[in-house]
């Protein structure tokens, strides 16, 4: 079943291979020509495209390793002055690393569902995941790729191997830091469940300072062999300001469908209403509008946020989650605050991208048919998500393909597990409430 999965997906992307190409196509050109063509020393300070390398640096190596075999397809796209370079072989290369990477995603999702008690459930969330629109939409990130490590994590937990899931995290963040939004979860879990000889009790007479030390120290060593070079080399700094631009303002480009949009839309209408009304307002205030790439949104009427601000409301909209973790550290709750802590960040986070969502959607998979409360939460979750990335491909050409693909998405997956809860769901409730 699962071959056929491969070949499903691997047609649907092929045919797929002319259609639009999001900005993302360009920053992850460049980057491959920066880490092919540049030293390690000018990584993080190239700039003559404005897709500087703002990733980790084990994506960074990632790049570098792809650009080996970008050099067999196209040289002239590892040539760092060549901006916009699109020539055929450029997108047959990077859509078909795409879709190879993705295999990790399918990999983990299959070893997770691997003891799962109904192998048909289990195929048609697997299927639903793999195929997810939101991947498709966002292509060009090799999103596939790092939300397969994501949920390998996630299995490490669910299998009892505590100090693989940590590491494997560990990895990921050095990948990808937007998983950070997810680290108190895996920090509660990981102190309770692991460095505790027994996790059910609140005594700290049974922490294992020796589990804890081994923890740590190899996710030290994880991020020493990510950051040491550029430490050594006296561009920490230089590296930090990369991944966490601050300087980019509250809300991103086009803005993700959080609470931080509700709160700039408000201001833009009270702007009108003060107009109205014949009221002053500060004129660069009122001429302030969402930049993406550089430079800051301030507000003409609201309170302006600042980063410290968005950090303190995401972390106590978190606490609820991680506090219930702390008191019962098993993996169901880890899972569901895993999903939590990132739903906090994304509507309160700073700077958030409207791919974000897909770090609720991946993982909410995992739980939909846990009982029909998820299942129904899980499908207008997909329905909101999805729909919320529709502007990505804001091409006409593409209008069609894109709601079909997330129309047969919605209708085959909802058919697919709505029939088992009559067959399975259903009656496995029932006996737990009879209980």
């Amino acid at each position: 079943m699962y071959r056929d999965l491969i070949i499903f997906s691997a047609f649907i992307k092929l045919l797929l291979y002319p259609a639009y190409r999001s900005t993302d196509f360009e920053v992850h050109r460049n980057w491959l020509a920066i880490t092919h063509s540049l030293p390690l020393s000018e990584w993080y300070y190239e700039s003559r495209s404005e897709w500087t390398l703002d990733y980790p640096p084990f994506f960074a190596w990632f790049e570098w390793f792809l650009s080996q075999f970008a050099s067999l397809w196209d040289k002239n796209m590892l040539n760092v002055d060549n901006i916009n370079y699109a020539s055929d072989e450029t997108i047959y290369f990077q859509r078909t690393t795409v879709i190879i990477t993705e295999l990790v995603l399918l990999y983990a999702l299959k070893k997770f569902m691997m003891h799962s008690e109904n192998k048909n459930i289990s195929y048609i969330l697997v299927a639903s995941i793999f195929l997810n629109p939101g991947l498709l939409m966002v292509h060009f990130q090799y999103n596939g790729f790092l939300y397969g490590i994501f949920l390998l994590s996630l299995t490490y937990a669910k299998e009892g191997k505590d100090l693989l899931c940590g590491i494997v995290f560990a990895v990921l963040l050095n990948f990808k830091h937007i998983f950070l939004y997810l680290a108190p979860a895996y920090f509660v879990y990981l102190l309770r469940h692991y460095c505790f000889k027994d996790p059910g009790s609140q005594d700290f007479g049974n922490f294992l300072h020796s589990k804890f030390i081994i923890l740590g120290l190899s996710v030290i060593s994880i991020f020493s062999l990510s950051f040491g070079p550029f430490l050594y080399m006296g561009q920490l700094g230089q590296v930090f300001s990369r991944l966490f631009p601050f300087k980019r303002g509250l809300c991103h480009a086009y803005w993700a469908p959080n609470f931080w949009a509700l709160y700039s839309f408000m201001d833009r209408i009270l702007i009108i209403v003060f107009r109205q009304l014949g009221w002053g307002l500060n004129d660069t205030a009122t001429s302030s509008v969402t930049r993406g790439l550089v430079g800051d949104v301030s507000f003409a009427v609201l309170p302006q946020i600042s980063a410290k601000t968005t950090f303190i409301i995401t972390v106590v909209f978190q606490m609820a989650s991680l506090a219930k973790l702390w008191r019962y550290p098993n993996f169901k709750n880890f899972i569901g605050s895993t999903i939590l802590c990132g739903y906090s960040s994304f509507l309160f986070g700073w700077h958030v991208h409207e791919k974000a969502v897909l770090l609720i959607m991946i993982p909410f998979g995992l739980i939909a048919t846990e009982s029909l409360e998820h299942f129904r939460t899980f499908i207008i979750l997909s329905i909101s998500g999805l729909f919320s990335l529709f502007p990505l491909l804001f091409k006409a050409t593409e209008t069609i393909i894109k709601i079909s693909i997330f129309v047969l998405w919605i209708v085959l997956t909802c058919l697919g597990l709505s029939r088992t809860f009559s067959t399975y769901i259903n009656p496995k409730v029932e006996q737990r409430q009879n209980r």
